[in-house]
């Protein structure tokens, strides 16, 4: 395109050529230049050793004497850029056998970080591979010293011993294992369906456990509300009891006292021996008017009463 334009200006064909050269040499420049970005790593070989690791920032890479070493990312895939970051691999589900002889699959979930790039990429060839072949096998070790109720039931032992396996195992590959899960634990069917009728069973006899409970806890409160009726009922009978007597001897003081007051209002009128006679009379009427069929006079009140009597019977008479 520009050599028929330079040709038509006169321009001499040796400076159309070096300046097309110096054009090649710039763009070809430039594709040397690299720049990293945070959390990630290069290596650079120069004559074909290990040179130096670029971290983040702006770099220049010497053309025909170095270049970047390419590697095998965590999941298995040709790149040269090593990141830094925390990265997850999810791993098919393992057949392993327990110590009791029941098969059964269990797929894993591992967690790690690159902590160092150069032990990373001259370490070991497809680190990501080797890893996922040594949870396996690590995995059956650890399975088959177990049996499987303590299989089911100790997970993060599991989890910790095979973390701790696999961080010392990739230690020298410049890889930190941060964490082991197991994600899922899948028995066969026949250990599935005994243990699904167990928990059934099980949750039969918590509930029957809470009902009787409830039915214990209920009878229980029953009783103590009957025994709290029973104790208060008492309490207001023992209440009006006392109210009742104490009334009654309130009123035999009321009588006693007016009983008193009347002895003593005689005393002061001072009344002669007749009109106590008298008064006795009155008594003796009382008597006589009640229910007794038998009366006792005392000797000195016979006379006043025959006197009386006579007295009594005169008046009747008519008048003459």
């Amino acid at each position: 395109m520009f050599l028929p334009l330079f040709l038509a200006t006169g321009t001499p064909v040796a400076l159309i050529v070096i300046i097309a050269l110096v054009v090649i040499i710039l763009v070809y420049l430039g594709t040397r230049i690299k720049i990293v970005p945070q959390a990630t790593e290069y290596i650079v070989e120069r004559w074909g050793q290990y040179y130096v690791t670029w971290s983040a920032g702006l770099h220049f890479l010497w053309p025909f004497f170095d270049r970047i070493k390419r590697t095998y990312n965590a999941r298995g895939r040709v790149t040269d850029v090593i990141t830094l970051k925390e990265q997850v691999l999810d791993f098919p589900p393992q057949a392993v056998i327990t110590k009791d002889n029941v098969t059964m699959q269990i797929d894993t979930v591992l967690f790690l970080q690159i902590t160092d790039a150069k032990q990373y990429v001259y370490g070991a060839e497809n680190p990501g591979f080797l890893i996922e072949q040594l949870t396996a096998t690590t995995l059956r070790n650890i399975i088959g010293e177990l049996e499987l109720d303590q299989t089911l039931t100790s997970r993060d032992l599991i989890n910790e011993r095979m973390r701790i396996i696999l961080d010392e195992a990739t230690d020298p590959w410049g890889i930190k294992i941060n964490r082991v899960e197991l994600k899922n634990i899948i028995p066969p069917k026949e250990i599935r369906e005994a243990m699904e009728k167990q928990m059934r069973a099980e949750r039969g006899r918590r509930e029957a456990i809470l009902i009787a409970e409830g039915t214990k806890a209920a009878a229980i409160l029953t009783a103590e509300g009957s025994k709290e009726a029973a104790i208060r009922e008492a309490e207001g009978k023992k209440e009006a009891a006392i109210r009742e007597a104490e009334g009654r001897a309130q009123a035999i003081l009321n009588v006693q006292s007016a009983t008193a007051k009347g002895i003593e209002l005689i005393k002061n009128a001072k009344a002669d021996h007749a009109v106590l006679t008298l008064e006795a009379y009155k008594a003796m009427e009382k008597i006589s008017n009640g229910q007794a069929t038998k009366i006792i006079i005392p000797s000195e009140l016979q006379g006043i009463v025959g006197f009386a009597t006579g007295l009594v019977e005169s008046l009747k008479e008519p008048k003459k």
